[in-house]
């Protein structure tokens, strides 16, 4: 978008904060042209635009440098170098995994804690997140089908969404792993990332309380990770952290 737009404007001549604001008002467009017309979601347009805004100033810029006069061979190499790279990302799979790992303590033994990780109540506090305030799905309650490896499990979103999960690991005041067999058909996840694994370990500190570790495995299928890895990061931590907070507050409850 902004090697393009420097093409249109080499001839105007534009002082570079015109050029900038022009390109600013190119993005913003962009964005509501592609919620209008192409569905896309207004979180996914929030967690996009910033990477938009980096990638069409920095395109504008490039064309600028190699769309001036004296620069026919310099355009005729760059165009030739950048085609194939474009077109060898567009079919590359970007696959990439992490885990996302955090704890809490909670004032309760682990056999008290242990009810409210397997399953717990629905969470009536409002979610402190801010892209939960705005919308985004946040964790509400899970169910489960029985108290034994191979369960199954289910975790409950705010609008409805439902994780399908299954028991592999339980061992009572310990370890509660889960793998995710069904994710939600929300089309802007789908394609883009897979969460995997769900884990809840327990350890009993000696003194009556107990350090609850959650873990959650996903890969992502994106381009750069790095940026959209920070997104996924912040929120599986903020997921993590809304579950463990309400069962602590289950589990202190005399």
């Amino acid at each position: 978008m902004g090697m393009i737009s420097a093409w249109f404007w080499k001839e105007l001549e534009l002082q570079s904060r015109r050029s900038l604001w022009y390109s600013v008002q190119n993005c913003f467009y962009a964005i509501v042209l592609s919620a209008v017309f192409l569905g896309e979601g207004v979180i996914c347009l929030i967690i996009v635009s910033p990477l938009i805004f980096c990638f069409v100033i920095v395109g504008k810029g490039i064309g600028d440098a190699i769309f001036k006069k004296d620069n026919i061979t310099l355009n005729v190499s760059v165009f030739g170098l950048l085609a194939p790279i474009f077109i060898a990302d567009s079919l590359s799979k970007h696959q990439y995994e992490n885990m996302v790992s955090d704890s809490i303590v909670i004032n309760a033994p682990p056999a008290k804690v242990w009810k409210n990780v397997v399953a717990f109540k629905p969470i009536k506090q409002k979610p402190n997140f801010w892209l939960f305030q705005i919308g985004m799905p946040s964790p509400m309650a899970t169910t489960v089908t029985g108290y034994y490896k191979g369960a199954g499990r289910k975790c409950i979103f705010s609008n409805g969404y439902v994780f399908g999960e299954k028991i592999v690991s339980f061992d009572p005041g310990k370890d509660l792993t889960f793998d995710i067999i069904d994710q939600p058909r929300d089309p802007e996840i789908m394609g883009h990332i897979d969460i995997e694994r769900g884990q809840f370990l327990l350890k009993d500190n000696g003194n009556g309380t107990t350090t609850v570790t959650g873990n959650s495995w996903y890969k992502l299928y994106v381009f750069p990770v790095w940026y959209y890895d920070i997104w996924a990061q912040s929120i599986t931590r903020n997921v993590h952290l809304r579950v463990m907070e309400h069962i602590k507050e289950l589990s202190e409850k005399n």
